[in-house]
């Protein structure tokens, strides 16, 4: 209802602005404070007294006093307050807003007829996802759920980088060594098992004598070249580690959850000859320069010093011009194209889209999600050097603390059901992998964060489990009452400041979305579920459902249910469980 509102709201400056004969300016619809007793408010008026040669308050009474409330359905009275113009909303707002929420749907939006692809995480596989990384798939998949959710045709994807050097080293060191030499894998998982040959491999390129790196180099040429050339049996023995280590990887991400539609590879846009097409478009350009043997492009025209290599001297393309070729394919099959990549790939990105606008793409129809990376106290975290700590580790830990937090509480439950051992290890599950998933979501992308556990795992503080626990709160609620609220509710029998300040929140839920849409920006979803639990909780507090009576039962009744609807889909939207009991 808070859409349609705002769409009234928009109606009623408009017509108000033509009737007072003023010119139109930025009406200034925005949401007060939350001590102003009104949904909604204007700041047209600062803007018009420079035309209007009037203070601004004078205006704002001008204008409320040239909009008829009767003439809206949502629009109780509108209201001069200072230079603000606010609007208060009828009982339709609040009746319509209960009858909506009561939906298990409550809060999406309509089909918009775009298809977006959201690519996030892609990884390269060369071993367990780590820590560091997790922001990126917690983040893309948010953002896709978001999306969808906000009307649009979502495909989720991975693009696999099986065809850069990593790759080669990775597919010579494993056809390479003898298991018995080396360790012990950290877990019975397949990216942990053939980790160990990438470490051992790159061990050797670094520490190795001349003739066994030079040997080395020679066959990972060989497979490079292999894959340029689309020979049969290099393309093989890549992909015979990449699946292998990508199926392990994937199996820690859909711990999170973390699910794919597509995993694209990068391979399939040199063996469908997209790749040499592009090239050759780039070289045609005027903009293009053949140094040292390469191909290049320069991008000075833009700013950018060093110019953006898409051929190497022997021939072979770069990632790069694969990822040209891959976003060129977005476009044609999608309407709006996503990606989420960390901050220390700005400048590629940037590289990219001017590229792409070159070769006479639309790229207003690309976006790149920066984010900044996840720290641990401990510090830096390795792949290569075998020293960071694993997103399997993360979760692990999670699930273990949450579980001892959780028997730490079972004697102060409220709600009066036994749990048994498999429901407490459920609900550990949800709320230590919640916390995770939350704690990282949570923030804004750019902002560069170190993970803490008592801050994450804090029942009582803005964290996950605090806002879990009202969705529990209002499952208890309505199992204890057994009955299903009347369609035909009358919320005027909803009438303290509490239930009002509830119903207001519930009703900004699809207009959370739209923005959190919009502005690519999940981390809003999150910040609205800390507002709605405070707001439920000062509710539950101060207004008792089971034991009122009536009419003021059933409604009562009636917003408990739309309050589990309303915080249960915004955190499925962040990919966030939500218990039923804890």
């Amino acid at each position: 209802m808070f859409l349609s509102l705002r769409t009234e709201v928009t109606e009623a400056l408009s017509s108000a602005l033509a009737t007072l004969d003023v010119p139109s300016a930025d009406l200034g619809i925005e949401e007060p404070p939350e001590n102003v007793d009104a949904v909604l408010a204007s700041s047209a008026a600062f803007r018009l007294a420079p035309d209007l040669e009037a203070p601004p308050p004078q205006i704002a009474s001008r204008l409320a006093a040239a909009i008829d409330p009767d003439a809206y359905e949502y629009i109780s009275e509108a209201s001069a307050a200072g230079p603000y113009v606010n609007f208060h909303p009828s009982n339709a707002y609040y009746e319509d807003t209960l009858r909506a929420a009561n939906d298990d749907e409550f809060g999406r939006l309509d089909s918009t007829g775009e298809r977006v692809v959201v690519e996030h995480t892609s990884a390269n596989p060369t071993g367990p996802v780590h820590v560091g990384r997790a922001r990126n798939p917690i983040i893309g998949d948010a953002l896709a759920n978001v999306l969808d959710f906000a009307g649009n045709d979502v495909g989720r994807h991975y693009y696999v980088n099986d065809a850069g050097r990593q790759m080669a080293v990775f597919t010579w060191a494993y056809e390479s060594f003898d298991e018995s030499d080396l360790p012990d894998p950290e877990r019975d998982k397949a990216d942990y098992d053939l980790v160990r040959y990438y470490r051992k491999g790159n061990e050797l390129l670094e520490e190795g004598d001349e003739a066994e790196v030079e040997a080395a180099e020679t066959e990972i040429q060989s497979i490079l070249q292999g894959l340029e050339e689309d020979d049969e049996a290099t393309y093989e023995r890549v992909e015979r580690v990449v699946d292998t280590v990508l199926a392990g990887m994937s199996e820690t991400l859909s711990r999170l959850p973390a699910e794919f539609d597509e995993f694209v590879k990068e391979t399939r846009f040199m063996r469908d000859g997209s790749t040499d097409e592009v090239a050759e478009r780039l070289r045609e350009m005027d903009e293009s320069v053949l140094e040292e043997g390469a191909w290049q492009l320069d991008l000075s025209a833009f700013g950018f010093e060093k110019k953006l290599v898409f051929l190497r001297s022997d021939g072979t393309s770069l990632y790069t011009t694969r990822d040209l070729a891959h976003h060129e394919w977005k476009l044609a099959n999608y309407d709006r194209a996503v990606t989420v990549v960390g901050e220390d790939h700005k400048l590629q990105a940037d590289q990219l889209d001017h590229a792409l606008d070159m070769l006479g793409n639309d790229t207003s129809r690309l976006k790149h999600l920066l984010y900044s990376y996840v720290n641990l106290p401990e510090g830096k975290m390795s792949t290569r050097a075998g020293t960071g700590i694993d997103l399997d580790d993360l979760l692990d830990e999670a699930v273990a603390r949450a579980r001892e937090e959780v028997e730490s509480r079972l004697d102060d439950r409220i709600r009066d059901d036994d749990l048994s051992a498999d429901d407490v290890e459920r609900i550990a599950r949800q709320v230590g992998i919640g916390a995770v998933r939350y704690d990282i979501v949570s923030k804004q992308p750019a902002k560069a964060i170190t993970f803490e556990w008592e801050q994450a795992l804090n029942f009582e503080a803005q964290s996950a489990p605090y806002v879990q626990y009202v969705h529990a709160r209002t499952c208890g609620i309505l199992d204890e009452a057994d009955e299903v609220p009347p369609n035909d509710l009358d919320a005027s029998a909803l009438s303290t400041p509490e239930e009002r300040a509830l119903l207001r929140v519930v009703a900004r839920f699809p207009a959370v979305v739209e923005r959190a849409a919009d502005e690519l920006a999940p981390h809003v979803v999150a910040t609205y579920t800390r507002e709605f639990a405070e707001t439920f909780n000062a509710f539950y507090r101060e207004c008792p459902v089971l034991s009122a009576e009536g009419e003021v039962r059933e409604a009562r009744l009636a917003l408990v249910a739309a309050s589990r609807h309303t915080m249960a889909n915004a955190l499925s939207l962040l990919g966030v469980a939500a218990p039923e009991s804890m």
